[in-house]
């Protein structure tokens, strides 16, 4: 998506505003209704229209799912043009709910779970792992397929990666090395499809969620504007033909990862993931970053409110107090962060931009 459409137009104002409750609402939104992207569908305007009354306060999110459903139950066998709207607008109010909710674990079961909630009622198997074996023509593979796991294996090997992932420890890791291992996580459960459709669109909001519990703050307009981007990264680095001397290649997802996690500016654009484009994603070095994924979380945490004290980002990270102090430290040796006006009436000022 190459400038903003009417929808995100609207919902920008908000952002524009400033009201902290406003903007995470409408940042939620955005991701949700972009995400509808991925498989070439599009909001209606009620739609829009029932966001900015949840934005505003208006109504609560059980109001905003109950007047889509009533909205597209009152145009029953109705010719409508925007009858084509319903999986998209049902599925980006759902999104925008389990975004909004602080709830998670960790396991193949909730990424079954987000699946039903997302897809119920709008196609068959909806939180079913497939019965059969599927191939899908990719427009930037020239109508090739991705070698999607088969239907016999979908459990196994999903609870292999998450096993393999939960088992994972990113202690001491840097930021680079951190964003390249949830790339080839992210791919590895994408590349699986468990579901007959609505993969993409699961994967995302459950490594959505997954990174906010690993205290990353989440760049939304990446998604919001570059959902199909998403999805070809992800076909890209799944994708190998020798003879054509064609292999997996991550760059494309991690560059998409570097603008969501650090604010990053690479350009995703969907022609270079093409086989035929001549450009490659790794022409431009990818940003180095020589922080850990602890120190990164902190850093986030301090440019929110850069007079968070260290019990409260303790609290935030999940470690103690004693381990913040000693992580702040060191980001002071390393000059990612000073101190400024001294510990008690003092604030903290992140150097690494």
């Amino acid at each position: 998506m190459d400038k903003k459409e009417d929808w995100n137009l609207e919902l920008s104002e908000y952002i524009k505003q400033g009201e902290p409750n406003r903007v995470e609402k409408t940042k939620t939104w955005e991701t949700a209704i972009g995400l509808q992207d991925v498989d070439g569908l599009k909001t209606s305007k009620y739609l829009v229209e029932t966001a900015k009354e949840h934005i505003e306060g208006n109504i609560d999110i059980e109001e905003a799912k109950t007047r889509i459903d009533e909205y597209y139950e009152a145009q029953g066998s109705r010719q409508n043009v925007e009858k084509e709207n319903e999986e998209a607008d049902k599925v980006a109010v759902r999104i925008t709910e389990i975004l909004g909710e602080k709830a998670f674990k960790f396991s193949p079961t909730e990424l079954l779970n987000i699946h039903k909630r997302l897809f119920r009622d709008i196609f068959d198997g909806a939180g079913v792992y497939r019965d059969y074996n599927i191939t899908k023509k990719e427009w930037v593979l020239n109508g090739e397929t991705v070698t999607y796991a088969s239907y016999q294996s979908i459990k196994e090997t999903l609870e292999y990666d998450f096993e393999q992932e939960k088992n994972f420890s990113y202690k001491g890791l840097s930021l680079d090395e951190a964003i390249k291992h949830l790339c080839s996580f992210t791919a590895n459960i994408w590349q699986i499809h468990p579901f007959c459709e609505g993969n993409t669109r699961t994967t995302a909001v459950f490594i959505i969620k997954y990174l906010r519990t690993l205290g990353f703050d989440i760049n939304d307009e990446v998604f919001a504007n570059n959902s199909w981007y998403f999805r070809n990264s992800l076909v890209r680095a799944n994708y190998t033909n020798f003879q054509k001397r064609i292999f997996e290649d991550t760059s494309f997802l991690e560059k998409f990862f570097y603008n969501l996690l650090t604010n990053s500016n690479y350009e995703l654009k969907n022609r270079y993931t093409h086989i035929d484009n001549i450009q490659s994603a790794n022409e431009n070095e990818l940003k180095g970053n020589n922080c850990t994924i602890e120190e990164q979380a902190i850093i986030n945490i301090l440019k929110v409110n850069s007079e968070t004290t260290q019990e409260e980002i303790a609290n935030q990270i999940n470690k103690s107090v004693r381990t913040v102090k000693t992580y702040m430290a060191k980001m002071q040796e390393k000059g990612l962060i000073e101190r400024k006006n001294g510990k008690k009436n003092g604030e903290w000022i992140v150097n690494n931009k």
